[in-house]
């Protein structure tokens, strides 16, 4: 299996920057891609965003051009670069791994907050 290990959440103030980690272990060859997902409260999860083996990003389309999603390879790291944050960013972020064979695995979560 993989483990995620999610972290990098904070308070920041409208207009600031956060970069979130997802620090990958196990089985680590298993893995396809990884994205991150939010979620407010009473709500389900949705996507912000996400980069598979190749490199290829997509990202839902409120983070375009605010949000960055990366490897770092030689640290089996993912990392979130979130900048031009909102009040509307402020959610739970998970980090999200989709495993070959249709398996996944989830981080368990780091709070943002966005407020003056």
């Amino acid at each position: 299996q993989v483990q995620l290990s999610d972290s990098g959440g904070g308070s920041v103030q409208p207009g600031g920057s956060l970069r979130l980690s997802c620090a990958a272990s196990g089985r680590l060859f298993s893995i396809y891609s990884v994205g991150w997902y939010r979620q407010y409260p009473g709500k389900e999860r949705e996507l912000v965003a996400t980069v598979n083996l190749g490199g290829t990003t997509d990202y839902a389309d409120s983070m375009k051009g605010r949000f960055r999603i990366y490897r770092d390879n030689s640290k089996d790291t993912w990392y979130l670069e979130m900048t031009s944050l909102k009040p509307e960013d402020t959610a739970i972020y998970y980090c999200y791994a989709h495993l070959y064979g249709n398996l996944e695995s989830w981080g368990q979560g780091t709070q943002v907050t966005v407020s003056t």
